[in-house]
């Protein structure tokens, strides 16, 4: 764990940032890999400036309102510091997801479709960004009460929380699990399915894993049923996407005018 990679000069080079630009670049080359031999590849660098820009907006909308509403409501200017409180990587989905929605729209191009080839490289790329968190001492998990777990350093937030206490590793689980829903993903891309199956499945698997890791969480307030505000998130999404498989499963059976 490392907050700060190293200086150059005066200039602190952080462990958090650099993760998640490599994690970044690293998707979109999954993402070009993937898209090889479709018309979607050509709209590859467009789309993601604008996919960044709408999960920045996301991210912390959902932290803001979401995760860390109690205080942001007695302090509304600290709401524009990204650099303070986080990033919530749900809420920077449904942003990147709904601008990718609009840049589809106008660009007359098949959203499920387009989101079917997204679908590894995006959960490649939430894997390798949670090493980020692992290494800024974010996103942990709360006290295991044993000898097993990740002590943080000083420094992270999560010393700040717990001290020296042992934690459970939620984010080394979460990331690990993002790879196996990578996995799964690449599995089935072999094989034909309706519409938008590939991405919906996408965010079943991932929000199943992330409902289940929630609960070794120690970063996040609990609402209605000892819930997280991510734990809703993830039921949400669950919901949605189970009817949007139906929708589209019914949709291609549909007999088509001649």
């Amino acid at each position: 764990m490392r907050v700060v990679l190293f200086s150059i000069g005066d200039f602190p080079v952080r462990a958090y940032g650099t993760v998640i630009a490599a994690a970044i670049l690293l998707s979109l080359g999954v993402a070009f890999y993937l898209a090889k031999g479709t018309e979607y590849r050509k709209h590859l660098w467009d789309v993601v400036i604008y996919v960044i820009l709408g999960a920045i907006v996301g991210a912390r909308l959902w932290e803001v309102v979401f995760f860390e509403g109690a205080y942001y409501s007695q302090h509304l200017i600290e709401s524009f510091a990204i650099w303070k409180g986080g990033l919530s990587i749900q809420g920077g989905l449904i942003g990147g997801f709904t601008v990718g929605l609009i840049y589809c729209w106008r660009k007359k191009i098949n959203f499920w479709k387009f989101a079917d080839i997204m679908a590894p490289a995006i959960v490649f790329g939430q894997g390798v960004g949670r090493i980020a968190c692992l290494l800024n001492g974010d996103a942990f998990g709360s006290p295991t009460g044993s000898n097993f777990g990740l002590v943080y350093p000083p420094g992270t937030i999560a010393y700040e929380t717990y001290g020296s206490q042992p934690l459970w590793p939620a984010e080394v689980w979460e990331g690990q699990w993002d790879f196996i829903v990578f996995g799964i993903l690449l599995i089935l891309k072999n094989r034909f399915w309706p519409r938008g199956f590939l991405f919906l499945s996408y965010n079943i698997l991932y929000s199943l894993g992330r409902f289940m890791l929630e609960m070794l969480r120690g970063d996040t307030p609990r609402y209605l049923f000892d819930f997280t505000a991510a734990q809703w998130t993830s039921v949400t999404v669950i919901l949605i996407s189970l009817v949007f498989i139906l929708w589209n499963y019914f949709y291609e059976k549909k007999p088509r005018a001649l």
